[in-house]
């Protein structure tokens, strides 16, 4: 499922979320740049640091959050999800602000899918009136949790506790073209220019991911995966929204 409370926090960011993600060049620390954020001890980091598992079982499930907050950029993960009969799990991977302007960006995965394909996009629409949370920093969080009430054809198909302790793993931890807000200020954002109202001046010579955007065959290939696997778009639930869609699933529907 993947469904923003609000939208994607990038100017002009394309957002690719993939089951199996592209390996990066350079992998991070899970001991130095991440945080257990619960289910203490069903969560790991392995292999001094290049791997991090979350694991559930019938007791709870466990998850983890970044140390630092970002204000744009390209991040990198390559995930694992659950094999085998992993019905009623959900392996939720997202970005999410504090405050007031609260925003969240949700990717959540039911079961397991092994594919390479972007699966959402949201482009920056401000010109059209809708808000885009280009100024709200946000923390990674990943989850392993049950939801086995709704997750699985609407909770008639229950975890199979037999098969636990599921398990989804993560490796390969990139955030080396992104922006690392720390104290109120854009310190990795922009070092070439003491303006920081102006974040993104300089960040397009930072790599071709700045410019990125979905060519014909991508858009398809995401076309192709949200229609035989996306169980739940916000675009489509006239119930939430009896007396219309948000704004942007007219002006943009053919991305949803």
């Amino acid at each position: 499922m993947a469904s923003p409370s609000s939208s994607i926090a990038a100017a002009g960011l394309l957002i690719s979320i993939l089951a199996s993600l592209l390996i990066a060049s350079s992998a991070g620390n899970f001991h130095q740049d991440f945080d257990i954020l619960w289910g203490y001890n069903k969560a790991k980091v392995l292999n001094y640091g290049q791997m991090l598992t979350l694991n559930l079982d019938k007791e709870s499930g466990s998850g983890f959050q970044s140390k630092n907050e970002y204000l744009f950029g390209k991040i990198d993960m390559q995930i694992k999800l659950v094999p085998g009969n992993s019905a009623g799990t959900v392996t939720a991977y997202y970005l999410s602000s504090k405050g007031a302007n609260w925003d969240e960006i949700d990717f959540e995965f039911l079961g397991n899918v092994t594919d390479d394909i972007p699966i959402r996009e949201f482009e920056n629409m401000e010109s059209y009136g809708i808000p885009f949370p280009k100024h709200q920093p946000m923390r990674i969080y990943s989850t392993l949790w049950n939801a086995d009430d709704w997750a699985t054809r609407g909770g008639l198909v229950k975890t199979d506790w037999s098969q636990a302790p599921f398990t989804a793993s993560y490796t390969n931890f990139n955030d080396d073209n992104a922006c690392v807000w720390t104290y109120g200020q854009y310190s990795s954002c922009d070092s070439n220019n003491d303006d920081v109202n102006i974040p993104f001046s300089n960040w397009h010579a930072k790599g071709a991911w700045y410019w990125e955007k979905l060519g014909f065959a991508r858009r398809g290939q995401m076309k192709w995966v949200q229609k035989k696997y996306m169980i739940y778009n916000y675009c489509t639930d006239y119930k939430r929204f009896p007396y219309g869609l948000p704004q942007e699933c007219n002006i943009k529907e053919d991305l949803f």
